[in-house]
């Protein structure tokens, strides 16, 4: 990247300054619900509907970003819709359930005050995720409730982020 399209100290502060001051003085305004939405596709697939063509991850409009560039949390969001509506997919295939079309809808609400630090009793991160399956199939109730269970169980994002796994951060640092 070059050094004009790099954001300086100076640049990111000038940014964040009027939202860590709104945050302060309405609390409320800093929480914000982000969505990702997909669709199960042909064979065991699902479509994901991100409102961009080529994904570029940038900072979300509540912490200084254009909303030009997908946010971390939108694409955390659009990664469970996927795996969910795959697994799902998949799980009806093998238990002989005729899905016509689902979709998957997962919602997640975000603090900023956490994010931009501007209250340290705010936690960074997610406070709720709520994931959401609206089918179309003539699955009895408990066809329906066993796909449901399974499809839980299965899903690598939906547990990683129900079971956090211990993460190892590690840095290397290149020479002058």
């Amino acid at each position: 990247m070059s050094q004009e399209a790099q954001m300086n100290t100076d640049e990111i502060r000038a940014l964040q300054a009027p939202l860590k001051r709104q945050y302060r003085e309405q609390p409320e305004t800093a929480l914000i619900t982000l969505r990702a939405r997909s669709r199960i596709g042909e064979g065991i697939t699902c479509r994901i509907e991100t409102g961009k063509a080529l994904v570029e991850a940038g900072l979300h409009p509540a912490t200084g970003g254009d909303g030009l560039s997908a946010c971390s949390g939108d694409m955390l969001l659009e990664a469970l819709a996927a795996c969910a509506g795959v697994t799902l997919s998949a799980v009806a295939t093998a238990i002989g359930i005729d899905l016509r079309d689902a979709t998957v809808n997962v919602e997640g609400d975000l603090d900023f005050r956490g994010t931009l630090g501007v209250a340290r009793e705010v936690g960074v991160g997610f406070q709720r995720i709520r994931l959401h399956f609206e089918l179309d199939c003539d699955a009895d109730p408990e066809k329906l409730d066993s796909l449901l269970k399974l499809t839980e169980r299965y899903c690598v994002v939906y547990q990683t982020l129900s079971q956090a796994p211990a993460i190892a951060i590690s840095h290397d640092v290149k020479p002058i």
